[in-house]
Formats: structure tokens, C-alpha cells, sequence
């Protein structure tokens, strides 16, 4: 009995103690809700901000599901409830968040490539066309080259054909005039070719008298010749 009256004041006073305490603390967890819901409310709008709402539609549907979720807890008084749905809220805004950052950095990065590939296709392109046009000048210079040879090639022929066309009109003339002259008379040409030879003469003997005084006998002479001529006569006749 005496430890029964010993204990009694003690439990009254924990219990006066307990019951002094009690509005304060759950003051304290309304604040710590309202604070929990302020700041679930700052993430999802800063994602909104962030096209969080664009990009990840259903995870910024379902923060700003559990920042409703906490605004009611709390106004019924589920203030312990309140602040997990605004943890909750808070927790799916922010990861949503960091992953719509993500997705534009691979965006970006994605938009860098195809800027670059598209430079890069642009720059393939301009050399082509440059390459292209510079064949194109060959090839017109190769047609030129090849229609002033084909025009020398047609003046050398027309020359040779004017040249040949004078030639058959010269001819034909030729042709004309020998056939318009009437044939020349023939002529005789005679030429007389005369040639001289000499003749023997007769030779006249002499006598040799001896005397005393022994000479020697002149030399004979050859005897004398006489010329002779012969005339050929060479009738020719020539057709003029």
C-alpha cells in the first residue's frame, strides 16, 4: 500500500508532464508537414520549369499526386501521414528532375552529333559539287577542243573537194578544147646526113738510076687520097 502511494505521484506527475507536452508536439509535426508539402511544392514547380512535365509526364502526375495526397492528410489532422506523402512528393519531383536533366544533356548531345554529322555531310557535299563541276568544265573543254578539231577536219575537206572539183573542171575543159581543135596535116621532116670519105689515089712509079755514087732511094709517099661523099636521105613524118 505504501508503494502505491509512492508511485501514484510519480505517475501523475508524468502523466501532468505528458499531458503539458502534447500540443506542442504535434504543433511541431504540422510545421514539419507544412514545411514537407512547401518544399515538394518547389521541386514539382521547379520541375515544371524544367519541362519535367514534357519530357516525364506521368512521374510529374504522380509528385504532384502525393503533394495532394499530404495538403489532405494534413488538413485531416494525419499529420504523420502528411509529411510521408510530402516526402514521397518531394522524392519523385527531385528524381524526375535529375532524369529530365539527363535526357536533355543526351539531347544535346545528340543534337551536337547530328549538327556535326550534318557539317560534316554538308562539307562532303560541297566537295562533291566542287569535283562535280570541275569535271563538267574538263568534259566542255574536252567538246570544245573536239568541235574545233571537227571544224578544222570539215574546212581541210572542203578545201581538198574545192580543190579537187578545180581540178575535174580543168580537165573537162582540157577535154572540150581537144575535142574542139581540129587534128594538124602531117609533115614530112627530112633530114640529109652527109658523110665524107677518103678515096686512094693511084700511085706513080719512079726509076732509080745507078751511078757511081751509091744513094740511097727517096722514101716512097703515101700515095694521095681523095675525098668521096655519101649523101643519106631520112624521110620522118610527123603528125602535128
Amino acid at each position: 500500500m505504501s508503494r502505491y502511494r509512492m508511485f501514484a505521484p510519480s505517475v501523475a506527475a508524468a502523466a501532468l508532464v505528458l499531458g503539458l507536452g502534447t500540443p506542442a508536439h504535434a504543433a511541431g509535426k504540422a510545421d514539419r508537414a507544412r514545411a514537407a508539402i512547401a518544399t515538394a511544392e518547389g521541386k514539382i514547380q521547379a520541375g515544371d520549369a524544367a519541362g519535367v512535365g514534357t519530357l516525364l509526364p506521368q512521374r510529374q502526375a504522380e509528385a504532384r499526386h502525393e503533394l495532394n495526397t499530404a495538403k489532405e492528410d494534413l488538413a485531416a489532422g494525419r499529420k504523420e501521414d502528411s509529411i510521408a506523402a510530402a516526402n514521397r512528393a518531394s522524392a519523385i519531383a527531385e528524381a524526375a528532375l535529375g532524369e529530365a536533366a539527363k535526357r536533355k544533356e543526351a539531347d544535346a548531345a545528340a543534337a551536337d552529333n547530328q549538327r556535326a554529322e550534318a557539317e560534316r555531310q554538308a562539307a562532303e557535299a560541297q566537295r562533291v559539287a566542287i569535283a562535280a563541276q570541275a569535271e563538267k568544265e574538263r568534259a566542255e573543254a574536252k567538246r570544245a577542243s573536239a568541235e574545233s578539231d571537227a571544224a578544222i577536219a570539215q574546212q581541210q575537206t572542203a578545201e581538198a573537194n574545192a580543190r579537187a572539183n578545180s581540178a575535174n573542171a580543168r580537165a573537162a575543159i582540157a577535154e572540150t578544147l581537144a575535142a574542139q581543135t581540129p587534128p594538124a596535116s602531117a609533115q614530112v621532116e627530112t633530114t640529109v646526113t652527109t658523110e665524107t670519105k677518103p678515096v686512094a689515089r693511084a700511085s706513080t712509079a719512079r726509076k732509080t738510076v745507078k751511078t757511081k755514087v751509091v744513094r740511097k732511094a727517096p722514101a716512097k709517099k703515101a700515095p694521095a687520097t681523095a675525098d668521096r661523099t655519101s649523101t643519106t636521105v631520112t624521110t620522118q613524118t610527123v603528125t602535128r
